[in-house]
């Protein structure tokens, strides 16, 4: 699992009751521009100051192709420069239209290598009044490492960040405390399909060329992040940007597990390196009837794998872990750090869960004061029951706490099974700081907390790959049901719950606010939720 448990919510409670409170949170937009190798992103940012984080209001990409350069001269050409001018000429449109306060825009490799790309830049001031950076090789690196950083929990973990662009490819060696080493190299997809590739599907002999040259370009930036790697550490590889995404959408159709969302989905080397095999073997027309790539994508994704095999190998690690978050949301960390919307870069890191968590409940309109205390009494339940209603080591409790802020987020679509509204909404939202697993559990967990145990055929279930995670959902979503019987009323009657288990006895005693109060109706409510829970748990609770 990312990053450390979350041993103590009060504080992240207290934060979001003044949050919900003051209704008039400052709000702002930042649009950010990477203009890249292959293709050019808009990213549309919501900015709240009270909560320190952003939410993405808007993506779109066009693929301009600036990589590909006069053969003779290196240059941009005039085809792939007006290809960039009307991209940008709409997304300078679509950022005006949403009234955004700033917009940063980057140029990368194939701009900052082109011997016209600072007459290419001037154009576009000229022509159509935008500013452009261009950035070189190491600051592209950090702000790889801004964006993921701000979608990832690094804990004290170091992460090994690998960006493979069109015409270059970024590692870096980081914590949550800082960049230890930050690399560019010119190798991309883009780049090594141009210089390389003449026929396709390549020969063997050209594979093993192709390996060769990516290892030895790669060289000394896996020994510069190697050097800084301590006695003992393991790093975890984090990938990012479009190869990345491309191989994670294959993997998880393959595999049956279609993701709309790929922040935190876990590649192992073995299904990337089956996937690779296959992708060599095919043309580029076979490739582009693949569902998860366009056209585009398919010339260039198997320099692409290769790079992202290569690395995976020469760094001797089994898994990647995939990140959505880049460059682009590195742009907009900068723009908050340096208007100091965040008082430093990693202002955010150690509270991502709670703030994303806090950030959802509020989009979707959940009464944060009942969350509060179905949170709280979750957590005193998953407390005082450990070894009875469940058997967790500690990595539940988060997920408990997540899916009770979130439970009734349903309702923002239905009232009716609003328990199957809070799974879907949940799901296809943003968690950042969770794995792509953690966050289909706090959605199961969501979606299991009333009506109906899981069932087989339920989607929300099949998504759950082993049995380890199918229990634990089980079990936080059992003590997610008993926390929600007690939830009956707008205002509460209940001011805490006092738990005492012992073998597979467990005496649950509610005390009220005041003194002769009637909670007959939380008494009904939890009666209820114990009959069911008997029929699967062999436990004798009861209620004092």
């Amino acid at each position: 699992m990312l990053g450390d448990s979350i041993n103590n919510f009060s504080q992240s409670d207290s934060i979001e009751l003044d949050l919900v409170e003051k209704q008039d949170a400052e709000l702002c937009r930042v649009a950010t521009i990477d203009i890249g190798t292959n293709s050019t992103h808009l990213l549309i940012a919501k900015l709240e100051r009270k909560l320190n984080t952003f939410s993405i209001e808007l993506a779109e990409k066009s693929t301009t192709r600036l990589g590909e350069r006069d053969p003779s001269t290196g240059e941009l050409t005039s085809l792939a420069m007006n290809r960039a001018f009307s991209t940008l000429k709409r997304f300078k449109d679509l950022s005006e239209s949403y009234k955004v306060e700033s917009l940063i825009i980057a140029a990368t490799s194939a701009v900052r290598e082109a011997p016209n790309g600072k007459i290419f830049i001037s154009e576009i001031k000229k022509k159509i009044g935008l500013d452009v950076e261009l950035i070189s090789g190491a600051e592209e690196a950090r702000l790889i490492y801004l964006g993921v950083l701000s979608g990832m929990q690094f804990g004290n973990k170091p992460h090994l960040v690998l960006d493979i662009g069109g015409g270059s490819t970024e590692l870096i060696l980081a914590d949550s405390s800082e960049a230890r080493a930050l690399t560019s190299t010119k190798i991309g997809a883009v780049r090594l399909q141009r210089e390389f590739i003449k026929k396709d599907p390549i020969s063997s002999q050209n594979e093993l060329f192709l390996r060769s040259f990516i290892r030895g370009s790669m060289e000394s930036a896996i020994d510069k992040v190697s050097n800084r790697i301590e006695v003992g550490e393991i790093p975890v590889l984090v990938a990012t940007s479009g190869t990345a995404m491309a191989i994670g959408s294959l993997i998880s159709n393959k595999e049956n597990h279609i993701q709309s969302k790929l922040q935190g989905y876990k590649i192992t080397k073995n299904n990337l390196d089956e996937i690779v095999s296959q992708l060599i073997k095919m043309t580029p027309s076979e490739r582009s009837q693949l569902s998860s790539l366009s056209e585009r994508r398919s010339e260039i994704i198997v320099p692409g794998a290769l790079i992202l095999q290569t690395i995976m190998n020469m760094v001797n690690v089994n898994e990647i872990i995939l990140s959505e978050r880049a460059l682009r949301e590195g742009l907009v960390v900068d723009w908050m750090c340096r208007n100091n919307y965040l008082k430093d870069q990693l202002s955010f890191q150690g509270s991502i869960r709670e703030r994303t968590v806090i950030h959802q409940s509020k989009r979707f309109g959940v009464n944060s004061k009942r969350s509060k205390r179905v949170s709280e009494f979750a957590l005193t339940f998953y407390d005082q029951t450990r070894g009875i209603l469940h058997n967790d080591n500690g990595e539940g409790r988060d997920l408990l706490w997540a899916a009770a802020k979130l439970h009734a987020c349903g309702k923002h679509i239905n009232i009716s099974a609003y328990h199957k509204h809070s799974w879907y909404l949940i799901k296809n939202g943003e968690l950042l700081g969770y794995s792509q697993s953690e966050h289909l559990m706090v959605a199961a967990i969501a979606r299991y907390h009333r009506k109906s145990f899981p069932k087989k055929r339920h989607e929300s279930w099949q998504l759950l790959v082993n049995e380890s995670q199918r229990s634990l959902v089980n079990e936080m979503s059992l003590l997610l049901r008993l926390s929600c019987a007690l939830d009956r009323r707008p205002e509460p009657l209940i001011s805490k719950i006092v738990i005492e288990a012992n073998n597979k006895k467990i005496n649950i005693e509610l005390i009220p606010n005041d003194l002769g109060q009637n909670l007959d109706l939380e008494r009904w409510s939890l009666t209820k939720a114990i009959l069911l829970i008997k029929t699967i748990k062999d436990v004798d609770i009861n209620i004092l």
